[in-house]
């Protein structure tokens, strides 16, 4: 049995970047002896019943939760966040529902953090690596920002907020990685290994691509096009 967990996961209801089929991610799953696994799809849980029923189908232990915009002034960032029991479940949908109703821009629902005050209960946070606000300041080269903003996660979830490391070959994982295992050694914040699931075999990489295209309106063969995955 195999003890890594995906934690940060899109499914095909992700329609902005993945191509996950819920049948063939529980198929390889436990062909590969994990435990668990985690759907965080893009500001819903529109494949909740389907995945809980499946996993369980499976033999694996379902983990719920979803990638949430955070938006602070002009500037936005990405938090993942983890259902650890029924009072997280319902924070989560309140926070999603939220974000819909009052956080939309330009069709991106989007949260602000001070609508977790009172509403964090039940969650675990992952930090959103390059994604999230504290990894874009030590792309920036600022620690000093970085740990400003860690601690005002913390005061929010305490040691329910983990650091993600990365490490798949893109701009900016080294950064990120190497400064957040400074920060946590420094502020016992915990750490968690994650990948940005979102397609599962080498040949669903194209499908994935065409997807991501579609979503940002850019064409697949443009040389200018920034490459978000590997």
């Amino acid at each position: 049995m195999s003890s890594f967990v995906h934690l940060n996961l899109h499914t095909e209801y992700s329609m902005v970047d993945s191509v996950v089929r819920i049948p063939a991610l529980m198929k390889q799953v436990r062909e590969q002896g994990m435990a668990a696994v985690a759907m965080t799809d893009f500001s819903n849980t529109f494949a909740l019943v389907k995945f809980y029923r499946a996993a369980l189908k499976a033999g694996v232990k379902p983990i719920i939760g979803a990638e949430l915009v955070v938006r602070d002034g002009n500037s936005e960032s990405r938090l993942l966040l983890l259902c650890r029991n029924r009072e997280g479940y319902l924070n989560l949908s309140s926070l999603m529902s939220r974000s819909y109703l009052e956080g939309q821009q330009q069709g991106v629902p989007a949260i602000k953090r001070e609508w977790l005050v009172g509403q964090a209960g039940g969650l675990i946070a992952l930090s959103g690596a390059r994604h999230g606000n504290v990894g874009r300041a030590l792309i920036n080269g600022d620690p000093g920002v970085a740990r400003k903003l860690l601690d005002e996660w913390k005061q929010l979830f305490g040691q329910d907020y983990y650091l993600e490391l990365q490490r798949t070959g893109r701009d900016g994982d080294e950064q990120v990685l190497v400064g957040s295992v400074t920060l946590a050694a420094a502020t016992e914040t915990p750490v968690v290994a994650t990948n940005e699931v979102r397609f599962l075999a080498q040949q669903d990489f194209e499908d994935h691509e065409a997807r991501v295209c579609i979503n940002q309106g850019r064409v697949l063969y443009d040389s200018r096009r920034p490459r978000e995955y590997s």
